[in-house]
């Protein structure tokens, strides 16, 4: 890097650090904005591919209490955590406080039109298309298709082979459970997102779509800087790819619902165009359908292969949590004959199973939490948090909440660090906006249902038919 360009990065970088470390006419909380530009964005992201982000948010409360701020992706950040910022978060969302937003990565690569980046009527109408395909009497229909695709999925991948897990299992660390494991639980959700979702059939367009999905994924939480051979730049390139197919299935959907040759509840394209055709005013734009799209490939690909590949790991551990699993599982499996398919009712005798699946959920949340934009000003804890810093280049703050801070309290689950599914019998037992693993509010996830389906399918097959 030649003079030039290094003098004129410092130009650059020390009035933005100066700009961002600046006082304010209001007093911020306490903390540490880190490097300039930066921040603590790379610490950040190695706690996360570490599997130590609990650990990392668990020391800055320690040196700076239960609010405090950061900078994170080149954005100025207030972390909050537990029961009540939960609440205060999840209830002012679409107020006049707090709007949805993700980091920069995520909103340059899952597209503006992201029912996550939506708010107000916007967010209404574009939640509503997705739900009315994820709502349950929709879902009911699917799972006999879902079973398919488990029962594939496993004599493709795991019958004929003397081991699928390795021995010593219970001894895996974090970095080997993702390697051996995760890999094929992704194929299984990916296929059954594929199948379910999208209608795209097993070929050379799910082939393609699983690669591009993977180098969209890399760059999914990154710093946002689009220069060649970064990883950001790959993840946009991605992006861009994956639209263009979309853009071609959201064309081929609507031709077969013009020529009647498909039905509106085929999968959740042909859903979402057909959302509103009887009020002009709800419905979709391509540009929408193809964002939240890729929006539910995401969260529909990532998230049940975690919960899975967690679950399957406890099985491996306590003894006891597997044989409750498997003779439960065992029960239903002797009221089917050979090939019979598992049905909705099937699924709702799995109490004990999803239980298990919840105590997962709760020591090991798929997702770190969510973040929020600030457009107002407002007091919260004795503290003022600012929409921004006076004089600044960066116009808004963000606050960032996570599920595994409040999971691991002791005061809201005694005990916190000991697996017990029996926390979960009684769902009234569990105080409101303590169990966040789907989110909260009007913005919890759309799909928690189909990935209880989906869980309890598999977790059928894996304990009836392998050990």
């Amino acid at each position: 890097m030649n003079f030039t360009v290094c003098f004129t990065l410092f130009l650059f970088l020390v009035p933005l650090y100066l700009a961002l470390t600046r006082k304010t006419s209001k007093e911020l909380q306490p903390g540490s904005l880190g490097f300039p530009l930066i921040g603590q964005s790379l610490c950040f992201l190695r706690a996360m591919h570490t599997n130590t982000v609990e650990q990392w948010l668990q020391e800055r409360i320690r040196k700076y209490g239960p609010i405090s701020k950061l900078s994170l992706f080149a954005t100025p950040t207030v972390f909050l955590h537990g029961q009540g910022a939960n609440k205060f978060i999840f209830t002012t969302c679409d107020g006049n406080i707090l709007s949805n937003q993700q980091p920069p990565s995520v909103r340059r690569i899952c597209g503006e039109r992201n029912m996550t980046e939506l708010a107000g009527d916007d967010h209404k109408r574009v939640r509503g298309a997705v739900v009315s395909f994820l709502k349950p009497e929709m879902l009911k229909q699917y799972v006999g298709k879902l079973d398919e695709e488990v029962r594939r999925h496993l004599d493709m991948h795991w019958h004929g082979n003397q081991k699928v897990m390795v021995n010593g299992f219970l001894f895996l660390s974090f970095s080997q459970l993702y390697m051996r494991v995760m890999p094929l639980m992704k194929s299984l959700t990916f296929n059954i997102m594929s199948s379910l979702i999208f209608g795209i059939e097993h070929g050379e367009r799910r082939n393609t779509l699983v690669e591009l999905l993977q180098h969209m994924m890399n760059g999914l939480v990154s710093l946002p800087i689009n220069l060649p051979f970064t990883r950001f730049n790959r993840s946009l390139k991605a992006s861009a790819k994956i639209r263009t197919l979309i853009k071609d299935l959201i064309s081929e959907r609507r031709a077969a619902l013009e020529q009647r040759i498909a039905i509106p509840n085929k999968d959740l394209i042909t859903c979402m165009l057909s959302f509103g055709n009887n009020d002009p005013s709800v419905l979709m734009s391509d540009e929408e359908i193809a964002d939240n799209v890729i929006g539910a490939m995401i969260e529909g690909h990532d998230t049940s292969s975690v919960l899975i590949t967690f679950l399957v790991r406890h099985l491996a551990k306590d003894q006891s949590v597997y044989e409750n699993i498997t003779k439960e599982q065992a029960e239903i499996a002797k009221t089917k004959t050979s090939g019979e398919l598992l049905t909705w009712d099937d699924l709702a005798r799995m109490k004990y199973t999803w239980r298990v699946a919840m105590e997962t959920l709760r020591m090991n949340p798929p997702l770190l939490g969510s973040f929020r934009k600030v457009i107002k000003d407002f007091e919260y804890e004795g503290y003022t948090i600012p929409k921004g810093w006076q004089d600044c280049i960066i116009l808004h703050l963000l606050v960032i909440w996570a599920a595994c801070m409040t999971h691991m309290d002791k005061r809201i689950f005694p005990d916190p660090s000991k697996f017990d599914p029996t926390r979960f019998e009684k769902q009234a037992s569990t105080p409101p906006y303590c169990f966040v693993a789907f989110g909260g509010g009007a913005r919890i996830c759309p799909g928690n249902e189909f990935a209880r389906i989906e869980t309890l399918v598999t977790v059928h097959y894996l304990v009836t038919r392998f050990k």
